[in-house]
């Protein structure tokens, strides 16, 4: 299971990539293994501010639907449009092509204070 060094983590698996004022959003290796085959991710909130640990979409496998939720607060500024026709890129490519998001968090230093890489290896191994 990969765990990029270079991201930050929720307890819910989502990642989270600050790159200045910008955010990329996604779930987690681990979370997409324990998911399965996605089908489809959908993201009604784009445009829209949110705090975190909102949902700001929902994503579809063959026999459920999970919530995801917002890593930080700020405002969601665009969805992985390749997804719309590619679901499983997400499940291939969960910290690459996979992404989620895009957004404009509202205090990006405020991701310091999620899980490092080592912190969520130990929430996923128990």
């Amino acid at each position: 299971m990969n765990f990029p060094q270079n991201l930050k983590y929720t307890n819910e698996h989502e990642w989270i990539r600050v790159e200045g004022d910008i955010a990329y959003v996604g779930i987690t290796d681990y979370a997409q293994e324990q998911l399965g085959d996605i089908v489809f991710v959908d993201i009604p909130t784009v445009g829209e501010t949110l705090e975190a640990g909102e949902t700001f979409g929902t994503i579809e496998v063959v026999k459920t639907i999970s919530d995801l939720f917002l890593p930080l607060a700020g405002e969601i500024l665009e969805q992985n449009e390749a997804l719309e026709e590619n679901p499983e890129l997400v499940n291939k490519d969960p910290y690459g092509e996979g992404w989620l998001i895009k957004m404009k968090p509202a205090d990006a230093s405020a991701a310091e204070d999620l899980l490092d890489a080592e912190a969520y290896k130990a929430v996923v191994n128990g």
